[in-house]
């Protein structure tokens, strides 16, 4: 089971209880010198990650806590609690590590790499490696960013790899606190949600239409439709509409 650039450790560790991590997102806290801490806690609705859903279609409660410096380089842990069993047991946990960086005049890259662990599951390897690259822009009042991310072939997948691809676009309405955004990715290999859901073995798209409100400076709140490729299982790819509520810091 694959999940962005995140477990319920995160979450315990911010909340006292844990979804392709997002450095930029948070509001940063005041630290010494050239590094800087931020940090969020979410419930949301579902985990749904990649257009699937990883808690059987119940709430998660998920967190993070990044180290950033001054020179784009990050490292951070997120977490989430999962839906119980054998090779995943109920909680996962990703540490991630990159940089961030304006590489040309309004355009910002972001490089890493991803490792999603699953502490207390109970059967075979379900672990996995997975780097990520992606460039953003804005265009006018509309922020957009393409990326990708890339598992190669490793025993927690069977043996094989997956590609990952995906464009969004956002925009806030003007006068508002309210912002829009747009989601659509495509899977291939191990981790197809074709393959998932045992219709085919192709490559398969997910897509998402949501909006978002900013409260207050460090609390917002969101709602998402989410759809995905493959048959439509209940509570696990069927589509869905997310809400969640975050506090970031």
């Amino acid at each position: 089971m694959l999940t962005s650039v995140r477990g319920l450790f995160a979450a315990t560790l911010l909340a006292g209880c844990g979804l392709a991590a997002t450095p930029a997102m948070a509001d940063e806290t005041d630290a010494p010198g050239d590094i800087t801490v931020t940090g969020s806690v979410s419930l949301v609705t579902d985990y749904r990650f990649r257009g699937l859903s990883y808690t059987d279609g119940d709430p998660a409660i998920q967190g993070s806590i990044q180290v950033n410096h001054s020179s784009g380089l990050y490292a951070g842990v997120w977490g989430s609690n999962l839906e119980d069993s054998a090779v995943y047991g109920n909680l996962e946990t990703d540490f991630y590590a990159g940089w961030t960086g304006e590489v040309a005049s309004g355009l910002t890259a972001d490089v890493g790499i991803t490792y999603y662990v699953y502490f207390n599951g109970n059967v075979g390897d379900a672990n996995i490696f997975e780097p990520y690259a992606s460039l953003s822009t804005t265009l006018g009042p509309v922020s957009a960013k393409v990326g990708m991310a890339y598992a190669w072939k490793q025993d927690s997948l069977g043996g094989d790899d997956n590609l990952y691809v995906y464009g969004e676009l956002g925009a806030g309405i003007p006068g508002t606190p309210i912002s829009l955004s747009t989601h659509l990715g495509y899977s291939s290999g191990a981790l197809s949600p074709n393959l998932l859901t045992a219709k085919s073995t192709d490559g398969g798209f997910d897509y998402s239409v949501g909006a978002s409100w900013a409260i207050t400076k460090n609390l917002s709140a969101s709602v998402s439709y989410v759809g995905v490729d493959g048959n439509s299982i209940d509570s696990f790819s069927n589509d869905a509409v997310v809400g969640s509520i975050k506090f970031s810091f």
